[in-house]
């Protein structure tokens, strides 16, 4: 009997301290020594809205409203998986980056959303770059110029290789410079990010 209530005791205690460990866990203070760096990584890209190759300036009388200069709109969705490696949740608080089609730099996305991610789980964002030609194509003539020459290539040639190769995904497609604003508790965490599909 002497001997159970020992092994009962011994059995209670170890109980106690697991879960007294745990909970110390589960309620660890965010400190600048203890916040572990998210990661941020590219799942895939989505084209999400797709509307052909087409480009009309304002001199084409259309059937209805104003003329212009309009041309088709192509809508990316990027994919990330943000995980948090902390033991206490966090919260991301701002989130950006450039898109390029091949080597050009055409476009900089901001994400609005704010999200808690639990601690140790992984959460999906998903972040729409909308191109439109007309806009793309004024990019491409002030940043892009010489590269065009390098390639032997026009501004439309471009323009209709990466409007018509995009439902095949046959160009990459990069997110660049990108920032990913992390806070816990007053502390925050900027977390950079590169990544290219496919």
């Amino acid at each position: 009997m002497h001997k159970k209530s020992i092994l009962l005791t011994c059995f209670s205690i170890f109980i106690i301290v697991a879960f007294l460990t745990g909970c110390a866990g589960l309620f660890a203070k965010p400190t600048e020594k203890n916040f572990k760096a998210p990661t941020v990584a590219l799942s895939h890209v989505e084209l999400q809205h797709y509307f052909g190759w087409w480009f009309y300036d304002s001199k084409v009388e259309p059937t209805k409203g104003e003329a212009g200069n309009n041309g088709a709109p192509m809508d990316f969705a990027f994919i990330y998986e943000i995980t948090n490696p902390n033991s206490y949740p966090i919260l991301l608080d701002g989130f950006s980056f450039s898109v390029a089609l091949e080597e050009f730099n055409l476009n900089r996305v901001i994400s609005p959303e704010t999200m808690w991610i639990p601690p140790g789980k992984t959460n999906q964002l998903r972040v729409h770059a909308v191109f439109d030609v007309r806009p793309v194509q004024m990019s491409l003539l002030v940043t892009g110029g010489f590269k065009l020459k390098e390639k032997g290539m026009t501004f439309w040639d471009q323009l209709e290789k990466w409007w018509t190769g995009a439902p095949n995904f046959s160009y990459p497609i990069s997110a660049n410079e990108g920032s990913a604003i992390f806070k816990a508790d007053g502390i925050t965490k900027v977390v950079p990010f590169n990544a290219t599909f496919p």
